[in-house]
């Protein structure tokens, strides 16, 4: 009886880390991901980042449209393997065809202001796209979010692993063409990097999803090891902003440096959560991430309290408005995050309650993101 159950179970939440050691291997007759269908997104991936240059573009060309070069072949590739109804595929292809427009309808001065502000949140909103496919349109399910979440936590580390087996042989290539006296880096540089990662971010999510159980193995393992000394970052930046004095007056690299510390502990959080058992009970790790989100959470108020400041002193900007939105996200999500944590660990909160919370609030990571790009720029001008 017992077996029946948890085949049940297993059944139910066929994405949970140890699903191995209930069902065993998959049988003969499961769908896999289809490698052909990927191989081509990526060969069509690495084409379309390429024929924008040889029409003439230039590169403010690419810090606003790299991304939606290569993520749309990612959502065709998800549409194909969730065999997407016809309304799904409208939808995704719509909204990409609509987002391309508009930031190539903007006017925009290169290397300006409002030009890296959509590098920076143009890709947040395609990967969100993408994740629309990726879903199969049941964005509204929180099961369905959170395999999303799971899924660009593995991607992430597919991908560095990836680029980092790249690196090598681009280098040992690169090296072993000036050994003949032949000068392969132009070459190099302008077909093999840019294809190689456009195709490698098909490729990534093949590898995640044709699941080969190497990165859900080593999930808590990197969240283990990179949780703690998140922990030491954070404490030693937060002493840093309280002797530098008057947050006024901080260094704005260091309000840049803190965003972009805060969003790794989102990321940590939400990859802990999505690799996480959650039927097993609260331990020195969920401790120690409530540690994470309470030192995450200081930080970000007085970074709220410095930008708010700034913005007072010196005037609104693009930059200040993004970045207080961004951070009144980041407080909203880590103070909730933080006190169901802790619930957690008194006993009056299920760990399903803190996956429900992160699930439930994903929307809001693009919705901001939107209103940036279709909004800044008509807001704050094209400079």
């Amino acid at each position: 009886r017992i077996d029946e159950v948890s085949q049940e179970f297993a059944q139910e939440h066929s994405e949970r880390l140890w699903k191995q050691l209930v069902l065993g291997p998959e049988r003969d007759g499961d769908r896999r991901p289809t490698l052909v269908v990927a191989l081509v997104m990526a060969v069509a991936a690495a084409i379309a980042v390429r024929v924008p240059a040889l029409l003439g573009a230039g590169d403010s060309f690419y810090v606003v449209n790299a991304s939606l070069l290569v993520l749309p072949f990612l959502a065709a590739y998800f549409l194909w393997e969730r065999k997407a109804g016809s309304q799904l595929i409208l939808a995704v292809v719509g909204a990409f065809a609509i987002l391309a427009a508009l930031v190539n309808a903007y006017p925009l001065a290169g290397g300006g202001t409002m030009q890296v502000l959509l590098a920076i949140h143009v890709p947040v909103v395609a990967w969100f796209l993408m994740g629309l496919a990726y879903v199969g349109g049941n964005w509204r399910e929180h099961d369905r979010r959170m395999d999303f979440v799971r899924f660009t936590g593995e991607w992430i580390v597919y991908y560095a692993l990836i680029a980092l087996g790249g690196g090598v042989l681009t280098g040992l290539a690169l090296a072993g063409f000036q050994a003949v006296g032949l000068d392969a880096g132009y070459w190099i540089a302008t077909w093999v990097v840019p294809c190689g990662a456009a195709g490698a971010v098909i490729v990534a999510a093949w590898l995640v999803e044709s699941k080969q159980a190497v990165v859900e193995n080593i999930a808590p393992v990197l969240t283990a090891v990179f949780s703690p000394l998140t922990i030491l970052l954070l404490a030693a930046y937060l002493l840093a902003l309280i002797a530098g004095g008057d947050l006024v007056l901080a260094d704005r690299e260091l309000l840049i440096l803190a965003d972009l510390i805060l969003v790794l502990v989102l990321g940590l959080v939400l990859y802990a959560i999505s690799a996480r058992d959650p039927l097993r009970p609260a331990g020195w790790f969920d401790r120690m991430q409530v540690v994470l989100l309470v030192l995450a959470v200081a930080v970000d108020v007085l970074m709220l309290i410095a930008m708010s400041g700034r913005i007072l002193e010196f005037g609104a900007s693009p930059n200040k408005v993004a970045a207080v939105g961004l951070n009144v996200l980041l407080l909203v999500n880590l103070v909730g995050a933080a006190w169901l944590g802790a619930g957690f660990l008194r006993g009056t909160r299920g760990f399903f309650d803190c996956e429900r919370w992160q699930t439930a609030y994903l929307p809001a990571f693009a919705v901001w993101p939107a209103v940036v790009v279709v909004g800044f720029p008509l807001v704050f001008g094209w400079q």
